[in-house]
């Protein structure tokens, strides 16, 4: 079984926050005490690190739920409880984030990225915080809020220094086994490498100029890999970050398509998928020299990976197109891919009211539906509470602008009230 995955869902949940304590001093010769109740702790997150010792995907193939401790729940006393712990995912550098709806949320391009999946809810505030003049013995305190969970799609992205492009059994999985320590499957067939293959050249000469790169063995391609076939898609991606681009054609072809041919659907498979990647610097290399029988492009680097007869020349060339790659991103002189940082999506603020396909009001606001999901509605002088922090909020005015009328359906998270026209703006009753 194949140990190298480079997609997977995943899902994550943030923790729930412990609920509050409603609670009363209780103590000798004390006849009237006050509240004492502590807060709950707030639930832990979930978080995404990129980290350069995980190799793919595959610890979330078959196991891909991940999921944060809750708070802990408050205690008398004023005695706080505890938050949950933070789960640390960590992921292969390179790992790309998207919603289900493929919305891209995250590029953890560099060793040590965090990024926040799943917020862990906020523990709710005992019945002390409530304290008033008006109410010096609140009955009520807040309930925990529920932690973020959500569906996420992960997909990796090799990073490598050189990228070895070409059509199936032209010789890639060879030549990297020649050049680096990697050892991948190697047959004479087509489509004998199913997974991209990395290898570290090194190269370095008698005044101790070591010099590394890392090569990646990508999967043949195939006219129409652009358009996913042959799982076009899959291995093309592996090439997004490649700094240098090998294209080699088979000059000992079966099928006796001509080198210049395979030259031409290559580039044209890259541009069609990243006009970009047309831009990155390229060498071009004729495979199985020794063997083969037809023309090689203008150019191109004549190598053959049994015999090792020219090797030296395209590991130099390689290493030159490459240095030269990296001296150029570490000047700025080339511009930044927008998909080497981590995108932040903050969440809306505000309030704003929709309308449901039953014609409800739907009031849109963190922090108006942390209010009614925080709030234990039950507990006498918890509505009058809410209702006074809605108002705060701007609820009633933004209904108002909505154009709501008294007997409308207003609707806040879970929960939905009867609108009226008056001082209340909504019934004393709720329902969830």
């Amino acid at each position: 079984m194949s140990q190298f995955v480079d997609e997977c869902g995943l899902n994550v949940r943030g923790g729930d926050g412990g609920a509050g304590c409603v609670s009363f001093r209780r103590e000798a010769h004390v006849a009237k005490g006050g509240p004492d109740g502590g807060d709950g702790g707030d639930g832990g997150s979930v978080w995404l690190v990129a980290d350069h010792n995980v190799a793919s995907l595959i610890a979330f193939k078959d196991h891909p739920h991940r999921r944060a401790d809750s708070g802990r729940h408050g205690q008398g006393k004023r005695r706080h409880g505890a938050s949950g712990e933070d789960a640390i995912v960590r992921v292969p550098v390179g790992t790309t984030v998207k919603s289900q709806d493929g919305e891209p949320l995250a590029d953890l391009a560099a060793d040590g990225i965090r990024w926040l999946a799943a917020a862990g809810g906020q523990g709710g505030q005992g019945n002390t915080r409530f304290s008033t003049h008006q109410n010096r013995a609140p009955a009520f305190a807040e309930q925990g809020e529920a932690g973020e969970q959500r569906w996420l799609r992960l997909e990796l992205k090799l990073l490598a220094d050189v990228a070895l492009i070409g059509f199936p059994n032209a010789g890639k999985s060879t030549l990297i086994s020649r050049i680096s320590a990697a050892r991948p499957k190697i047959a004479d067939y087509p489509f004998t490498t199913l997974e991209p293959n990395l290898g570290v050249v090194r190269t370095g000469d008698s005044t101790g100029d070591d010099f590394e790169m890392v090569v990646a063995d990508i999967p043949g391609l195939i006219a129409g890999a652009s358009d996913g076939r042959g799982l076009g898609h899959r291995f093309l991606r592996h090439t997004e970050r490649a700094r240098v681009m090998v294209v080699m054609v088979d000059l000992a072809s079966v099928e006796e398509v001509s080198p210049s041919e395979q030259q031409r659907v290559l580039l044209g498979e890259l541009g069609a998928y990243r006009p970009e990647l047309l831009e990155r610097p390229r060498v071009l290399v004729g495979s199985k020299a020794d063997v083969g029988h037809l023309d090689p492009p203008p150019g191109a680097l004549l190598v053959s990976a049994v015999t090792g007869a020219g090797l030296p020349e395209l590991i130099r060339a390689m290493a030159d197109a490459v240095r030269e790659a990296r001296a150029q991103e570490s000047l700025g002189l080339r511009a930044k891919r927008s998909d080497d940082v981590v995108i932040h999506r903050p969440v809306p603020e505000g309030i704003r009211v929709e309308r449901a396909d039953d014609g409800a009001f739907v009031v849109v606001g963190r922090a108006a539906e942390r209010t009614m999901a925080l709030s234990d509605l039950d507990a006498p002088g918890a509505w009058d509470f809410a209702r006074r922090r809605l108002e705060r909020l701007g609820v009633d005015r933004a209904l108002a602008r909505a154009g709501i009328k008294s007997g409308d359906t207003a609707r806040i998270g879970a929960f939905e009230f009867e609108y009226y026209d008056d001082d209340e703006y909504f019934s004393e009753e709720a329902s969830p």
